[in-house]
């Protein structure tokens, strides 16, 4: 048992240096942890106060690039990014953001966030472009609304090849699945939609 416990140690921490995008995090308030190193390390310099739904993307080299909690888009230097303030992300939303970079490039990423209780803003995307403001980021595109109204659910689902991305948000006051499909291209914004289990409703 021993042994095999600490095998999962082992591949947990290969994991953990394996996902260099994913190497930082913050959460809470003012609250980060960096998985670059076995065992990871606190961080306390994050900007963010929420108790809610954040999102951090850093690059290949494990790097900060950006983070969000769904209204304001903070840069590497902690400070909010250029064009990347009023997101109708919301304090209150379990999932207010998420971070997907667009296939095949290593600069441009949408930010998908989403209102609370079936909010008015509903789902929308932000694109940031990272060769602006001499590497801090700028928003390009903000607020884009693909659905409405929705719950406060999203992920997303690497596509079977391994390249594109499958956008995966529930609506609200159904039981529907909406999977909106980003390819270099950009997104796709009619969904392959599934009716399956339970009706959201209430809080969330």
């Amino acid at each position: 048992m021993r042994a095999f416990l600490g095998f999962v140690l082992l591949f947990i921490s290969a994991i953990a240096f394996c996902q260099s995008p994913n190497d930082i995090w913050y959460f809470g308030e003012n609250a980060g942890i960096s998985f670059s190193t076995a065992p990871p390390f606190a961080l306390t310099n994050g900007a963010l106060n929420t108790g809610e739904g954040c999102a951090t993307i850093c690059d290949n080299s494990g790097q900060l690039l950006f983070y969000t909690d769904g209204m304001t888009i903070y840069n590497k230097n902690h400070q909010p990014m250029a064009n990347g303030t009023g997101l109708f992300g919301n304090i209150s939303s379990t999932h207010s953001a998420i971070i997907v970079p667009l296939p095949g490039s290593t600069t441009l990423y949408y930010v998908f966030t989403l209102d609370a209780f079936a909010g008015v803003h509903g789902a929308c995307y932000t694109i940031v472009d990272m060769t602006l403001n001499s590497g801090l980021g700028d928003v390009t595109v903000k607020n884009q609304t693909i659905l409405t109204p929705a719950s406060e659910k999203v992920t997303v689902v690497k596509h079977s090849n391994n390249t594109d991305f499958w956008v995966i948000i529930h609506g609200w006051g159904n039981n529907s699945f909406h999977s909106y499909l980003l390819t270099a291209s950009g997104l796709n914004a009619t969904p392959v939609t599934t009716s399956i289990g339970t009706i959201h409703t209430g809080g969330g």
